[in-house]
């Protein structure tokens, strides 16, 4: 064996983890490994912006499973990336970030880009660590992997030293080993099963909540065979979205806070008691519910509020178990499901009318009406922005887990061309459409010139009211409309920016043009955004935004 570049060795452990994309905005540090992704046959997708990388891996991660990997230079590429790993942390989603860094001699002399990227990173990471010598380059990338899937899924940071990457090792010295990770899962205590199948059995008017984690159990089919043996009503959210049909007889979307106000057992799985539940508290939930919390963290079980029964486990495992625990129940659950359908279609009759509604500019709902019309069962939809995003989220048909992704709970604006180009890269031959709130377009939209230069056709929509209206909403009811600075847009001609950066573009004021405007975009090659001035609308009067 001879002598191996340290690029060579990071691009070649990236390989062998199965990684066929690397995300990145170029810098010196960093460019060794690009030379080695080439012999590798890893392609390298430059954007223009680092946030926008980290959003990419995390997206990859979303689509596929597997661990997405982005690339930033030292310094200011770190810091840049740093909201995309917090978004990333927080949402539970692995991926691996690589940082340059100056050569180690030069540390604390003052290099280019020098700073302690390590303690930067720590809080927001599994890990975060300074990769010490080039042999053990390939050995650290084989750790973030195996860190970054174990337990609760997160992001990882490896500072790369330049030096490591730039000189050349004895490959006899390289140090790798062979099964670095189990693919095995936490399958939950079988006499906390018991105790919580022994709850189900005596419930009258139970309840799921499904939430992220299930995105990363091998057996997302559970939750159906779950639903069927205890015969309950379920509400998907965040990754979860799409893994049981819409139209199945116990899914719901609109009567969730009706549900755990009535619900006597409530089994959550995969999802924190954070602010979406209103931390768990008797103003949210019934205050005599018994309550089984189920979460990969077992730290996480019981916080906000006291439990009846916590499941430290994989969420499709546990279901699985549960469902064969309630085999053979007979519950009679007519009257709690009349009660469910009735609250369920007298929200989606308040609803029609805007769906239906032919004023113009056009109204939100009936917008999204329009767009659901073009969603295919495999279509990835991307959710970046505020209250059209949310608008969206209620009304828009994703069919299965892993096609509808939005930042999560951290609620990080500037996710989605990002994630849209990931997706794309992911699944080439799916629809990606990117749902954008017009405050969103202005963090990372000039990632549509990186789209249109490296082929990756995404289509916009654009909600465009000129406002930051989730914001706006509570300004005015808590200070008045005259006190409502820092809330206020202009009718911005994103469709005009897209074209010249190369793209398609599509203007919209009326509802009769929703429907060509979309088809043309949709059949471009080209990245494509139409935007679409919208009237103001009440659907989402009452929504928090802290």
């Amino acid at each position: 064996m001879g002598m191996v570049f340290g690029g060579q060795l990071v691009a070649r452990a990236l390989k062998e983890q199965g990684v066929s994309h690397l995300f990145t905005l170029c810098g010196g540090h960093i460019q060794n490994i690009y030379d080695g992704c080439l012999d590798q046959g890893i392609r390298v997708v430059d954007v223009r912006h680092e946030q926008s990388a980290g959003h990419a891996a995390d997206a990859w991660a979303r689509v596929t499973g597997q661990p997405g990997v982005c690339a930033v230079t030292a310094g200011p590429g770190v810091t840049d990336v740093v909201t995309a790993v917090a978004n990333a942390q927080r949402a539970q989603v692995p991926m691996i970030v690589i940082g340059g860094a100056g050569p180690r001699g030069t540390i604390d002399k003052g290099s280019l880009q020098d700073m302690d990227h390590v303690s930067l990173m720590r809080s927001i990471t599994k890990w975060s660590v300074s990769v010490p010598e080039g042999i053990r380059l390939a050995e650290y990338v084989q750790s973030a992997f195996r860190v970054a899937t174990q337990g609760v899924p997160g992001p990882v940071f490896l500072e790369m030293p330049l030096d490591l990457l730039a000189f050349p090792v004895q490959e006899s010295m390289v140090t790798r080993y062979d099964n670095s990770r189990t693919a095995a899962r936490p399958a939950g205590d079988p006499a906390a099963i018991e105790d919580a199948a022994r709850l189900l059995r005596d419930a009258q008017r139970p309840m799921i909540v499904c939430g992220s984690q299930l995105r990363w159990s091998r057996d997302e089919g559970a939750i159906t065979r779950l639903v069927e043996a205890l015969e309950a009503p379920v509400f998907l959210n965040g990754m979860a979205r799409g893994a049981m049909p819409r139209d199945h007889a116990w899914v719901y979307g609109q009567c969730r806070k009706d549900a755990f106000r009535e619900a006597d057992v409530i089994l959550i799985f995969g999802t924190p008691l954070d602010f979406r539940m209103n931390y768990g508290g008797p103003q949210a939930f019934n205050p005599k519910a018994k309550v089984i919390q189920v979460d990969l963290d077992g730290a996480e079980i019981g916080r906000n509020r006291g439990i009846d029964v916590g499941i430290p486990g994989d969420s499709g495992l546990v279901m699985d178990a549960l469902a064969a625990a309630l085999s053979g129940l007979k519950a009679d659950r007519a009257q709690w499901k009349a009660f469910l359908d009735g609250k369920e279609q007298a929200k989606l009759a308040k609803m029609r009318a805007e769906l239906e509604s032919d004023q113009a500019p056009p109204n939100p709902l009936r917008v999204c009406a329009e767009l659901n019309r073009f969603l295919k069962p495999d279509t990835i939809v991307i959710g970046d922005g505020g209250d059209f995003v949310a608008t969206a989220a209620y009304t828009l048909n994703v069919r299965r887990p892993g096609l509808w992704m939005d930042p999560g709970p951290l609620g990080t604006l500037g996710v989605g061309p990002g994630y849209a180009m990931a997706a794309k890269l992911a699944r080439p031959d799916s629809d990606v459409v990117l749902v954008y709130g017009d405050g969103s377009v202005g963090f990372n939209g000039f990632e549509f010139e990186a789209m249109a230069r490296q082929g990756i056709k995404v289509t916009a929509v654009v909600g465009n009211d000129a406002c930051w209206t989730q914001i706006y909403r509570g300004q005015v009811d808590m200070f008045g409309k005259e006190r409502t600075p820092a809330t206020k847009l202009a009718y911005t001609r994103y469709d005009k920016v897209v074209e010249g950066m190369g793209g398609h573009g599509e203007y919209v004021e009326h509802p009769d043009e929703l429907r060509p405007a979309l088809e043309r975009a949709f059949a471009s090659p080209l990245p494509a955004l139409v935007n679409v001035k919208i009237a103001k609308s009440d659907f989402r009067k009452g929504a928090i935004s802290v």
